[in-house]
């Protein structure tokens, strides 16, 4: 783990604090590159009407934004839950160096928690992984979330 991991981490959870006000599942993501946040994304599939509006999408577009272009090589990805396949997929694409997680994800988790992509020969691009970021405080977060949401559904 690198020093500023941690740092970076809680940015994210602060991002899918502000989605989860929002309605939105709460995962934040930043794109960093030498130190430099280009891009912030929290999920926004919902108000969106997009099922590709995940947070790593939202910072990813971000970022190819700042720089004037998709590919961001060198650049690391810090997101507060593991990415999904089709963000693993976007990752790979955008040639990032680096991806930092904060809590696993069982059910969908593209880079070890149900697939492990990053671990399959074969790909044009490989990147670092560093999984369990405040694991804790990531999976707290969305697991308020979830509580608050079928407490609201039972109530109806």
């Amino acid at each position: 783990m690198r020093e500023d991991d941690e740092a970076l981490m809680r940015e994210c959870l602060r991002e899918a604090a502000g989605a989860a006000q929002a309605g939105e599942v709460p995962v934040g993501a930043l794109v960093v590159l030498d130190g430099r946040v280009l891009g912030r994304g929290r999920n926004q599939s919902i108000a969106s009407s997009d099922p590709t509006a995940h947070a790593e999408i939202v910072a990813l577009r971000a970022a190819g934004a700042v720089l004037g272009n998709y590919r961001l090589v060198g650049a690391t990805l810090v997101v507060s839950l593991e990415p999904c396949v089709m963000c693993v997929g976007a990752l790979i694409h955008a040639r990032v160096a680096r991806v930092v997680f904060g809590c696993a994800d069982a059910k969908g988790g593209g880079l070890g928690g149900l697939l492990d992509l990053a671990a399959q020969p074969g790909f044009n691009h490989c990147f670092s992984v560093e999984a369990g970021v405040l694991a804790d405080e990531a999976r707290a977060q969305l697991q308020a979330f979830f509580r608050r949401r079928r407490g609201a559904a039972a109530a109806e």
